[in-house]
């Protein structure tokens, strides 16, 4: 007798074998995290003042009373010698706050860094968003068998292998990020801006380099940027990284030193650390020369219960405090992202500034220079209709003409390379205040991440934003320009040494990228973008 199944009931059976799989995925996907109780609530240290920092930034501060002293971080190697050299300067306390960390050569060495500290006697706080620390789990149970130092993650993930699972059972949780990015010293000092942490954010290694910036803070502002680490690290978010991460082997220190020593031996490593050690910014610190304006600056942030959907008034959100900025622009608002997505509502909220004889310039990626091309198509749909109500609007490159020797560039941006893409996620409004922070224009900031920036009344920093406009992004951007008719409704200006080139499809992309990012824009995905 035959048992073997009518092909029909074979195919339902491997049916059901599929089923089965498919739930088995999604219940993986639902794992519970683990219980908060008895988790520990800490705080910035409140009185630091007797630290190397706390004299240096007193006699600094001496005379602007209520202010900030702001020093601006456009060089890529100046960034990641102020948080190193601010680690090695500390004495109390170092938070770090971050949305990626790599584990690549700058991320090891400014882990490196902190473990130093710490074993000096310094508490170090760690909080990284768990959206992008696959592959760092070993370096992070290290981490935390180190005293004086605790690492947690944000949002976390149960699955550390197959994390796309906790997409398809939990998808609403997990699609909220932490996008802050911080980094405080004895709370005295702090760097914020768009920096992450890895290679292509501090122009090492061989990736293509990132145009940032951060700004180093030093007085008023830094008792609200600690403030606002607090309330992250306390959040219901954050989870102690023990709770998350397998346990580590016996020998775990020893192999994270192991690397370490590696990283700091690599030939690469050696000459971009000799370059770092060169950066004078914390030594003239602890020397009262480093060059500040002191301004008034206002911290604005989001509350981490965005992340857990449970932020029921709009004002709560950054978003709000930043319209509030913005809305009384009477002269001019440059915006610098390299993710613009203004969707339906900011589109015309930009263009009745610009309408109303708002002067409006725009810098983000082109097509060709962009890491993200499903962001870039939610900006494309609305390129048109900006164009033709006034709006600016500048691509950069993805290989530029106008870096500076030295690896140097102009300020504002980011450091020079002759191939690079942008970062930096700073506005500028009326030639009076100027926004750096982690902001991007686009509605994944503005309603699913968590975002923070300072707010500066600094005629100066606005200016620098100005100048750029004025005088790099011409020779190193595509400007798009609305056409009178015909299909596109947008051209692109090349500025070239022998003059203007014109473009009638996106410069710098082949035909493929061109296709995709068509296909692209026929989605209704701009909400999460």
């Amino acid at each position: 007798m035959d048992r073997r199944m009518p092909a029909f009931g074979r195919s339902f059976e491997r049916a059901g074998r599929w089923l089965a799989a498919a739930l088995a995925v999604l219940a993986a996907g639902c794992a519970a995290l683990p219980s908060l109780e008895g988790r520990e609530e800490s705080s910035a240290l409140a009185d630091t003042r007797d630290t190397r920092l706390g004299h240096s930034v007193a006699a600094l501060a001496a005379g602007h009373s209520g202010k900030t002293g702001i020093h601006p971080l456009p060089l890529a190697t100046d960034a990641f010698a102020a948080r190193v050299l601010l680690a090695e300067a500390a004495q109390r306390s170092i938070d770090a706050q971050y949305y990626i960390w790599h584990g690549d050569q700058t991320g090891l060495l400014l882990f490196d860094a902190l473990v130093n500290a710490a074993r000096r006697g310094v508490r170090v706080r760690i909080l990284l968003d768990d959206q992008n620390t696959r592959g760092l789990d070993d370096t992070i149970a290290a981490l935390g068998t180190i005293p004086n130092v605790e690492v947690r993650l944000y949002n976390p993930f149960t699955q550390r292998g197959a994390r796309f699972t906790e997409y398809l059972g939990d998808f609403a949780r997990v699609n909220r990020r932490m996008h802050n990015k911080s980094f405080i010293a004895d709370n005295q000092a702090a760097i914020v801006g768009g920096r992450n942490v890895g290679n292509e954010y501090f122009g090492a290694g061989t990736e293509v380099p990132f145009k940032d910036l951060d700004v180093l803070a030093v007085g008023s502002a830094v008792r609200d940027i600690s403030a606002q680490f607090d309330l992250y690290w306390n959040s219901a978010s954050a989870y102690p990284a023990t709770r998350i991460v397998a346990k580590p082997a016996p020998d775990a220190a020893a192999r994270l030193e192991e690397r370490f020593a590696a990283a700091r031996e690599d030939p690469e490593s050696r000459a971009y650390i000799d370059a770092v050690r060169g950066a004078p910014l914390v030594q003239e610190l602890l020397e009262h020369r480093l060059e500040l304006e002191w301004a008034d600056a206002r911290l604005v942030r989001d509350d981490p219960a965005k992340t857990l959907d449970r932020t029921a008034r709009r004002e709560t959100l950054l978003l709000s405090e930043f319209m509030a900025t913005v809305a009384p622009a009477r002269v001019s608002f440059d915006i610098i992202t390299p993710y613009f997505v203004p969707g339906e509502k900011g589109t015309a909220a930009l263009e009745k500034l610009a309408r109303s004889g708002v002067r409006i310039r725009v810098l983000t990626n082109s097509l060709a220079g962009t890491d993200v091309a499903v962001v870039h198509s939610g900006y494309a749909k609305r390129r048109c209709e900006l164009a033709r109500a006034g709006v600016r609007l500048y691509e950069l490159k993805p290989a530029l003409a106008d870096g500076e020797p030295g690896g140097k560039s102009r300020p504002g941006v980011g450091s020079g390379s002759s191939a690079a893409r942008l970062h930096a996620k700073t506005f500028a409004m009326d030639g009076e205040r100027a926004f750096v922070g982690s902001f991007n224009f686009d509605p994944r900031s503005a309603l699913l991440n968590t975002e923070m920036g300072l707010v500066i009344e600094s005629p100066e920093l606005a200016r620098r934003v100005s100048a750029t406009f004025d005088d790099y992004i011409p020779a190193n951007s595509y400007e798009v320009r609305a056409r009178a008719d015909g299909d596109p409704c947008v051209e692109w200006i090349e500025r070239t040494a022998t003059g203007e080139v014109r473009h009638e499809t996106e410069p710098g992309a082949g035909w493929g990228r061109r296709a995709w990012l068509g296909f692209l824009m026929l989605l209704p995905l701009d909400w999460m973008l």
